[in-house]
C-alpha cells in the first residue's frame, strides 16, 4: 500500500489496529473520528466491468446516482468472492490505491468537504489517513454526488 502511495504521488502511512476496520463504524471507532470521514471502497459491475465508488461512511451509495456518474446503464453489487477478484482486495479491507489500472474510481463529493480522510490499506485491520482531494487525485477518482438522499 505504501507503494501504491508512493507510485501515486501520496504519503501512505497506514495505521493497525488490534480489532478488525472492515465496516466504517469499527474504523471510526478504531481511528476515534466521524463515521464521515471513512473511505468505503465499494465494488460494482456495470456493463463495462468492474467499477469501484469511494463513498463516505455515513452516506449509502445511490445506485442510480452512481450508474449516471459512471456512463453506464445499470449497477450491481459484486459479491466477497467477484470483488476480490476484480480488486485483490478482500471486502472491508480494498484501498483505493493500488487497484488494478483498468478499474474506473468515483468518489462521494461528501469526502471533500473534510480536511482528512481514512481509507483501508489493503488489510482488514489498517487504515491510512489522506487529504480528501489528494486521494482523489491520486486515485484518479471522478468526484460526484452519489449519496441517497
Amino acid at each position: 500500500m505504501i507503494d501504491a502511495g508512493t507510485a501515486a504521488g501520496i504519503d501512505v502511512e497506514p495505521r493497525t489496529f488490534t480489532s478488525e476496520t472492515r465496516t466504517a463504524e469499527d474504523a471510526a471507532r478504531n481511528v476515534g473520528c466521524d463515521v464521515a470521514q471513512i473511505v468505503k471502497s465499494l465494488v460494482f459491475i456495470s456493463d463495462r466491468g468492474p467499477l469501484v465508488f469511494l463513498v463516505s461512511g455515513a452516506n449509502r451509495l445511490d445506485t442510480e446516482k452512481g450508474a449516471r456518474a459512471a456512463g453506464v446503464a445499470r449497477l450491481e453489487r459484486l459479491d466477497a468472492t467477484a470483488a476480490k477478484a476484480a480488486t485483490g482486495y478482500s471486502i472491508g479491507a480494498t484501498p483505493p490505491l493500488g487497484l488494478p489500472g483498468h478499474l474506473e474510481v468515483f468518489m462521494d463529493e461528501d469526502l471533500l468537504q473534510h480536511e482528512v480522510v481514512w481509507a483501508a490499506a489493503g488489510r482488514p485491520d489498517s487504515v491510512f489517513p489522506a487529504d480528501p482531494r489528494e486521494l482523489r487525485r491520486a486515485a484518479d477518482a471522478t468526484a460526484a454526488d452519489l449519496k441517497i438522499d
